[in-house]
This record gives structure tokens, sequence and C-alpha cells, in this order.
């Protein structure tokens, strides 16, 4: 990786022996690893590994999950917050586990609507629960510093699956938790 960092600051028509760009490959590829961890992990042993048997049938919802992710199609970040929602059916995750998820996620190649599939998608899978809700409000360098440059856009992205999808109600309680006040 080291290698094309310093072809890429050639082709930008710097000189990668200058004395503040000497370490910057090898820099640039160790944030890389760092922020793409997330093709390392396994978020389906992450959540296999935290599953509980309970007798709980109401919805338990986790919001403003800080994420940083990288868009696939300019290498820029995105990040913003993750809500998610879900109503178990004898099963419950440990609650960290939730955050995991996200950031495994996260931490790969992405765009954000995939983002939101693959949590939303993971813990119907694993947890088998009457639904489950994931939205997702990014920002996006893509859009801020390059192209359009719209300083004040954020994308708002939704999975509702099972009841979350088949039951308005259950969808506006969970669209009035995540609006709600916040914390702190």
């Amino acid at each position: 990786m080291e290698v094309h960092v310093r072809a890429m600051l050639e082709a930008l028509g710097e000189d990668p022996a200058r004395e503040g760009l000497l370490k910057t490959p090898d820099r640039v590829a160790r944030a890389m690893r760092e922020m793409t961890r997330g093709y390392s992990q396994d978020p389906e042993a992450i959540v296999r590994g935290a599953l509980f048997t309970e007798d709980y049938s109401e919805m338990i919802v986790m919001k403003d999950i800080d994420f940083y992710s990288m868009c696939e199609h300019h290498m820029l970040p995105f990040f913003g917050k993750a809500h998610i929602a879900y109503i178990p059916k004898g099963k419950i995750v440990g609650i960290s586990k939730l955050a995991r998820i996200v950031d495994v996620f996260s931490r790969r190649l992405q765009v954000q609507e995939r983002l939101t599939r693959q949590v939303a998608d993971l813990l119907m899978d694993v947890l088998r629960p009457e639904g489950v809700a994931v939205v997702v409000e990014g920002e996006h360098l893509c859009m801020r510093m390059r192209g359009v440059e719209k300083q004040n856009s954020y994308v708002s992205t939704s999975a509702m699956l099972g009841v979350f999808r088949d039951h308005q109600a259950t969808r506006d309680e969970f669209m009035t938790l995540i609006n709600g006040p916040k914390r702190g």
C-alpha cells in the first residue's frame, strides 16, 4: 500500500522524499487498515456470542450510535448516528453488540444504504425477532468537499423489517423514540 501512496503523491506533483511526506505512505497505510478493519471482523459471531434467552417482547431501542465510514465511490469519510430497534421473540442480544455491529459494517468501504440494510438484515437473521428497525443519519464529505459542495446536507436511510414494516403504530413508536429529547 505504501508504494501506491508514494506513487499517488508523485502523481499529485508532490515529492515523497520531502521531510513532511517521508512517513506519509506508512501513516496512510496504517490509517486505511484501521478505517477498514471491519473486513477482518465477523459481525454474526459478535451477535451470536452475546445471545440470551429472555421472555421480553417489548421494543428495545439504542439510539445515537456514532459511526465513521468511508464512501466506496470516493474513499472520503461519511459519519453520523445510527438508531436500532428490535422486538425480541425469545432472544435478546447484549446491548453493546448493537454498537459493535454498526462499527463492523461501517469500517468497510460503504454506501450508507447498504450499511443500513446490513445491520437490519444481520439482526433479523440471527435474533429472529418480531421485527427490526434501523435508521442511519450521515454527513458525507464527498458531498461537502467536492462535487456539489453542499455544506448542510444530511442523508437519512432506513430499513424496516417484520412488524416495523407491517404495523404503522410500531414504526411510529420507534420514530418517536429516536426523535425524542437528546441526552447529554
